[in-house]
């Protein structure tokens, strides 16, 4: 992909310095043509170009073309020059939340007097943000919209959904249950099976000598596995289907879980790790968005939710099997078990996850016009008609969340009467802007399970593709909200080596003196907490975006639900000063088991809101946001892995102290993200719609 030079405009300030546009030029070519990704950080790095030439002159010269050239990032027209760079219409082309989610602001740029700031837009008009939008007017009521957008209620569903008999968003509502199930139970099996090493420690000790230490090294390799893995993996969605993805994590999963049952020295410890890490990284990106493919943007709270507490159930269920298969049929039954498992879900999973990937842009233009999803003539009216009717007894509408509004909405915002010719002309007018059909054939049960679903765009093995997409991919950490979730998740990792550890390592001993089980039982209370903590930081954050929603004047931000992060802030930490303080002077078993409740609400609410806001933000940068999120929580896990015994060992009161004041600082970051997070997204605009843009560009 080639990139066009792009020629900065000139600095309005009266009185220029001689050289200083020649600077500016040279550094634009720097930034920009010369390599696209540095140009990111054109707004942060191009003033000091002018620093260099205007050191000890006039300090409001530097304001004013500082000012110029951040507000030309965020396509405001600085000076009304017909040269002057506007935003970039094809950023209208992304495929899934981007353009309905701005389908209610306008964004037409304005002219200010030259040497003026920017002036606000007009009253009525809203800046186009990713992670804004109306959902409603101002007194919190329905907007008229269009007479075709589908709705569940009185929600716009967002994305709107084709006629197309093969867009997952049709489903009806077993199918998507079923599908999700599925899906969530390969985050739940592969999050167990990642966390049960830990249960035959001791046989495995007892039988070949190899230390403890040696188990926190595999857990490191753990975590790299997960992390980097999901990373190389992460093109792979997007050129051969969802499906290969679960398909390669089962079978590696297996293979992982046969070589810990044969464990026999320390590198064998290191190897199962990296192979089971490598099969748990399809729970870390890919999963969510196969849930997205296939439930609504409103829905997307408790969607994530579901997906945080089924992590929990495997991440606290995981060693508590372990534990009962460790004491009942010996230690290598904890892989031969795990395997077994793994090979009966292959085969369900084989025969019973369908493929989700679905390319809206292939049914609907820019232009609003419908197109044959493999030709490229404009369908015509009455063929429409025709075809939609034909079409609608083979789609699976969900009566209980997929509702047409019947109404056509007059110019003065009243209801008008439809006839049989007005009905003819809104299928070529408004209906036509929002929904699209699909000539092609519904697909047969053999496609939708096919291993690999090729892009339609897949050039050759697609191998340059690959190395396109995953050099593509390390864009989004220059995106603050992928770093805000990754520090969350980040967070519940490392706290979860420390608290672990102590149960396996301390609760054996005196005064408690548990068994094998009793250590596993004490994971029930942090799975108690964390469903409490998926309920509140899932459906209680959308209810609550929502009631949000309607008192900001109809306008949805993203930030909303990070005011939900207060209690979890104050739970959290709580309950590592209660179970850690408790461990360390021996109190009796109520005290610490409430510390773990109050940990597991933590893991449930924190992961469900950071995941969420994030996708609110960027819905069009689900994966890739996800796969930068993993990058970042298991490099972080990985570095505490590797000091967690030797800290506790130095003094486990103050370490437990220490952590909860780390998770309350980490947590605390909700509050600059809810004063400056529009801020950053603003900010981070251009460069969201660039990505969208590069990404969809060369893999069309």
């Amino acid at each position: 992909m080639t990139f066009a030079p792009r020629r900065a405009g000139p600095i309005s300030i009266g009185q220029k310095r001689a050289g200083t546009q020649e600077i500016r030029d040279f550094f634009h070519y720097l930034l920009v043509d010369f390599d696209p990704f540095l140009g990111e950080f054109e707004d942060v790095l191009l003033p000091f170009s002018f620093f260099i030439s205007l050191k000890g002159r006039n300090a409001s010269l530097l304001a004013i073309t500082t000012l110029e050239a951040s507000t030309s990032r965020r396509g405001e027209v600085f000076q009304p020059e017909s040269d002057q760079e506007t935003p970039s219409s094809s950023s209208s082309s992304s495929s899934r939340n981007l353009a309905p989610a701005i389908s209610n602001l306008s964004s037409a740029p304005m002219a200010a007097p030259q040497n003026a700031p920017p002036q606000p837009p007009p009253a009525g008009e809203a800046e186009v943000i990713p992670g804004t939008r109306r959902l409603y007017d101002e007194n919190g009521n329905n907007l008229p919209g269009d007479a075709s957008l589908l709705k569940h209620g009185d929600v716009v569903l967002v994305p709107q959904p084709t006629e197309s008999p093969n867009d997952p968003l049709r489903w009806s509502l077993p199918r998507k249950i079923w599908h999700s199930f599925l899906v969530l139970y390969i985050v739940g099996l592969t999050a167990a099976t990642s966390n049960n090493a830990g249960s035959g420690a001791d046989g495995v000790n007892e039988e070949y000598g190899i230390s403890y230490d040696a188990f926190n090294t595999g857990a490191g390799a753990l975590f790299i596995a997960i992390g980097y893995w999901t990373l190389l993996s992460s093109p792979l969605v997007h050129l051969y289907g969802r499906r290969l993805g679960y398909l390669i994590s089962m079978i590696v999963n297996i293979g992982g879980l046969i070589w810990y049952a044969r464990i026999t020295n320390v590198a064998g410890v290191v190897w199962s790790q990296l192979f089971v890490g490598a099969a748990e990284s399809v729970g870390e990106a890919t999963v969510q968005l196969s849930l997205l493919d296939i439930w609504f943007e409103h829905q997307t709270g408790s969607v994530l939710g579901i997906y945080t507490f089924a992590t929990a159930i495997g991440t606290y269920l995981g060693p508590l099997i372990g534990a009962y298969v460790s004491s009942g049929l010996g230690w290598r039954w904890i892989g031969y078990v795990g395997a077994l498992i793994c090979g009966g879900s292959l085969i369900v999973i084989f025969f019973g996850l369908e493929e989700t990937e679905f390319n809206r842009d292939r049914y609907l233009t820019g232009n609003g016009e419908r197109y044959a999803a493999e030709g490229s003539h404009p369908v015509p009216e009455k063929t429409f008609a025709q075809a939609s009717a034909r079409n609608s007894a083979d789609i699976e509408g969900d009566p209980a969340a997929v509702t047409a509004t019947p109404e056509v909405v007059g110019k003065e915002g009243h209801l008008a009467e439809t006839t049989g010719t007005d009905q003819g002309s809104m299928v070529s007018s408004t209906a036509r802007d929002r929904m699209a059909f699909s000539y092609s054939r519904r697909k047969t049960y053999r496609d939708r399970i096919r291993i690999i679903t090729p892009a339609p765009n897949l050039r050759g093995t697609g191998f340059k593709q690959y190395l396109f997409r995953l050099w593509h991919t390390l864009r989004v950490f220059t995106f603050p909200a992928v770093w805000y979730a990754g520090l969350q998740w980040g967070l519940q990792n490392i706290c979860l080596t420390f608290y672990l550890t102590v149960q396996e390592d301390w609760w054996y001993g005196p005064p408690w003196n548990y068994s094998a089980a009793a250590v596993g039982n004490m994971n029930l209370p942090t799975l108690i907490g964390s469903l409490v903590g998926c309920v509140y930081g899932g459906y209680g954050s959308d209810r609550f975006m929502l009631w949000m929603i309607k008192h900001n004047k109809g306008v949805m931000e993203s930030e909303f639900r990070l005011y939900l992060m207060a209690l979890c802030a104050v739970v959290f930490p709580t309950g590592m000063w209660l179970f850690g303080i408790g461990s360390a002077r021996g109190w009796d078993w109520p005290v610490p088991y409430v510390g773990l409740g109050f940990i597991g609400f933590g893991y449930g609410c924190a992961g469900d809101l950071s995941l969420a806001y994030l996708a609110d933000s960027f819905p069009e940068m689900v994966l890739e946001g996800m796969v930068g999120v993993a990058v970042i929580n298991n490099t972080l896990a990985m570095l505490f892995t590797f000091v967690a015994s030797y800290w506790i060992d130095s003094g486990m009161e103050n370490c437990f102290i220490a952590l909860g004041v780390l998770s309350f600082v980490i947590m605390g970051l909700s509050l600059p993200m809810i004063i400056f997070g529009k801020r950053t997204r603003r900010w981070a605009k251009d460069r969201y719609m660039r990505f969208v843009d590069i990404r969809d560009g060369f893999s069309k």
